[in-house]
């Protein structure tokens, strides 16, 4: 692939992520910030210290919220879309659309998901700000050690492809990435800062909703990438005008 094509395919990834982030946008809207209006509500109501609001929370919903996804969107969107341009042609026999869309449920999987089932999604009112830090960096530990472990995953499961076949190389791949995030989930730290009167039913929903809009993210890039790329990589020849001939060919 050379370096036009590679950088064609960049500036549609980031624009696909654009896309992907205003859908992301509405379902954070629709979906995340009623939780977290009464997750707020929850802490004014249960803390006796009242800090001074420095960003208005109508700002922080609107601009501030709409800022960060679709920034995030972009980023990812580009990243991704270098990770294509690898992965195309070396993880099977699959379109550009397919490829895409493997990519996005793949990128969903390692970057979010295992991670998330590790370390949740909290809303405001859970943690204490003092272990902010902390669970951050193990957090982001969680994500890149995913992240990697995905890729060995891959590597092995080509490797193993000539000897054992495509299906079982590909359960050999997936079985060692489950084994060794099992062995990571057992060792790295617990975290559990969730107040005793937290409204379960909150916390569920907030947790699930930070879930779909991952989804909608990922599983809008995956669509809307792999359409640019189908056009750009398959490019459909141009229809010949009514009333005029193609010359034949000697």
């Amino acid at each position: 692939m050379n370096s036009a094509t590679v950088r064609n395919l960049l500036v549609r990834g980031m624009l696909a992520g654009l896309a992907a982030g205003v859908l992301a946008l509405v379902a954070a809207y629709l979906l995340g910030e009623p939780s977290v209006d009464k997750a707020i509500s929850f802490e004014d109501a249960h803390s006796h210290e009242h800090e001074m609001e420095i960003v208005s929370r109508s700002l922080q919903s609107t601009a501030g919220l709409a800022t960060g996804v679709l920034i995030y969107g972009v980023a990812f969107g580009g990243i991704a879309a270098l990770a294509y341009c690898f992965a195309l042609g070396r993880v099977g026999r699959f379109g550009p659309r397919a490829t895409a869309l493997l990519l996005s449920g793949c990128a969903l999987l390692a970057v979010y998901v295992v991670p998330f089932l590790k370390y949740p999604a909290n809303p405001p009112s859970v943690g204490d700000p003092d272990t902010i830090g902390r669970r951050t960096t193990l957090y982001f530990l969680m994500m890149l050690l995913s992240v990697l472990l995905a890729v060995a995953a891959t590597i092995l499961g080509k490797r193993l492809a000539p000897s054992l076949g495509t299906w079982w190389a590909t359960v050999v791949g997936v079985a060692a990435f489950a084994v060794v995030i099992g062995l990571a989930y057992e060792f790295l730290p617990v975290v559990n800062e969730v107040p005793k009167n937290f409204p379960a039913d909150l916390l569920w929903r907030f947790r699930l909703s930070a879930v779909a809009i991952q989804g909608v993210l990922w599983g809008g890039f995956g669509l809307l990438f792999g359409e640019l790329a189908e056009r750009q990589l398959n490019p459909k020849p141009a229809a010949v005008p009514a009333g005029r001939t193609v010359p034949a060919s000697n």
